[in-house]
């Protein structure tokens, strides 16, 4: 996790508009909160910028470098690093400045959006400024045939007298980092749509795309970029061609490449929903020429997961679930955890109580702190 954080530190072109964006936002006395904090970067910087205090929420387990980075730059006593998701916090005050970069290949990253919504509403003052303004996405159909070969093609050839061809539905249903060149692209770029974190209000994006084909050419895929306002004249972008950053370029596959003209039309229909944490991609592809369609492709990253019917069976609504041993000794736990008896305590009684499932309390133990960790 640290490597991943500091990558994004590291990452020149991205980091030096981030700490542009908060000298123009950062004015002494004011305070700053850092979502999604990491180590507390930026929440370190606006104090040396003259933030008179800065919040730093992280869960991941990195922040506890936090307080002794900002012991070394000798703003420890401006800082409050707190190890926790951001949607259960409150802070004693409402924030003039909100710092974050909750991005993956694509703006919408597991809760990420969801959470600068909430803390937009409910931790930024009214007229506080926001840190990033808005990501602009576009993207264009290119012919990439050593992306599609890599990723999918040549992972589903026989091998060693296997056949792997079961594998290709899944391949075709998953997005994959891949980099294209602008010599690749046959149509032009287009706008796909905007995330506004100063208004936005739904976390699931959703748009389509109309393309004239312009030269003749195998379609493979869609590729996908954004452009990054942080403030007024200042910008970033992971657009092929310019130069490469931490986040990379999402590659969405089409099912089966296709021959294109000078002038077909390509449609292209891309969402994203928001479930259990983490998004579901569906895109569809129409291709229509001359005398009429040529392909028409239906993908989602929902079946190109591997699921059990098992699993999914205990997922449905009607479903009628009976806790098994596991979740007997959980709910055993969870009921001991009383706010008087110790961690240890616990473990040896649950060892006792259940002793087919642990050998001794130390293994006990170890799954009992897994759930103090998550529940206390």
């Amino acid at each position: 996790d640290i490597y991943s954080f500091n990558g994004f530190i590291a990452d020149q072109v991205r980091t030096d508009a981030y700490v542009a964006a908060l000298r123009e936002s950062v004015t002494p006395g004011c305070t700053v909160l850092d979502l999604g904090a990491g180590t507390g970067f930026f929440a370190i910087l606006a104090c040396k910028l003259g933030a008179a205090k800065a919040y730093a929420i992280e869960y991941n387990d990195a922040l506890q470098l936090g307080p002794e980075m900002a012991q070394l730059n000798g703003c420890a006593d401006r800082i409050e690093f707190i190890h926790d998701l951001s949607t259960r916090v409150t802070l004693p005050e409402p924030v003039d400045v909100i710092v974050c970069d909750l991005r993956g290949a694509m703006p919408w990253y597991g809760e990420g959006v969801s959470s600068v919504i909430d803390a937009r509403k409910r931790l930024l003052r009214p007229g506080g400024k926001l840190i990033p303004l808005r990501d602009e996405l576009s993207a264009v159909v290119v012919d990439a045939p050593e992306v599609y070969d890599a990723r999918v093609t040549s992972l589903h050839q026989t091998r060693f007298g296997i056949e792997q061809t079961p594998t290709r539905r899944f391949l075709v249903n998953t997005w994959f980092h891949a980099e294209v060149r602008p010599d690749q692209y046959l149509t032009e770029p287009a706008a796909w749509t905007t995330l506004d974190y100063t208004s936005v209000e739904d976390p699931n994006p959703n748009g389509e795309l109309t393309w004239t084909v312009q030269r003749d050419g195998t379609a493979y895929g869609v590729s996908i970029w954004f452009r990054a306002h942080l403030g007024p004249g200042i910008s970033f972008t992971t657009e092929p061609g310019e130069p490469q950053l931490v986040y990379g370029n999402p590659f969405f596959p089409f099912e089966q490449s296709v021959a294109v003209k000078a002038g077909d039309e390509i449609k292209f229909a891309l969402r994203a929903d928001l479930t259990g944490g983490d998004y579901v991609w569906s895109w569809e592809t129409r291709v229509m020429g001359p005398e009429g369609e040529k392909a028409h492709y239906q993908q989602s990253t929902f079946k190109g997961n591997l699921v059990s019917l098992d699993r999914l069976r205990k997922q449905a609504a009607a479903y009628v679930p009976q806790r098994n041993q596991d979740g007997e000794v959980d709910r055993a736990i969870l009921s001991l955890m009383d706010g008087q008896t110790s961690l240890e305590a616990i473990a040896v009684e649950i060892a006792g109580r259940y002793p087919h499932r642990f050998t001794q309390w130390k293994e006990a133990l170890a799954h009992a702190g897994e759930l103090a960790a998550k529940y206390s």
